[in-house]
């Protein structure tokens, strides 16, 4: 044989084997991939099941307080509103009409002291 053709039947051995190689390495991968798939099948199949349980268990106390909802309603619940504000006549020469009054203009409202006598501090 000559040279030209042991190196031919080496470069077809060598692109046989890469091409191999190559094959191998793409099923080593997707095999590798199904796997994880798999794994991820299983993991939603088992989460699933326990919502189904989880689910079961809320439908049986949602059953059994229905009933007492019924009760619950057949209550009255009655309110009593009283008045917050009433008319009063505030009188003209008192300290509340003064006040009122400087308000109403858009006055500071004099500061009253600490001593809880509700007449106003001397502020100078």
């Amino acid at each position: 044989m000559t040279f030209k053709v042991k190196l031919l039947i080496v470069g077809l051995v060598l692109g046989a084997v890469a091409l191999g190689s190559w094959t191998a390495r793409g099923w080593f991968e997707d095999s590798k991939d199904l796997a994880a798939l798999k794994a991820q099948e299983a993991l939603a199949e088992a989460v699933r099941t326990d919502m189904a349980q989880v689910v079961v268990a809320v439908d049986e106390k949602l059953q059994s307080l229905k009933a007492n909802e019924r009760v619950i309603d057949r209550g009255i619940i009655r309110e009593i509103q009283q008045p917050v504000f009433r008319n009063v006549c505030v009188p003209p020469g008192g300290d509340a009409f003064r006040l009122l009054n400087q308000l109403a203009l858009g006055a500071a409202a004099p500061a009253f002291d600490d001593q809880g006598t509700g007449h106003a501090a001397d502020t100078d």
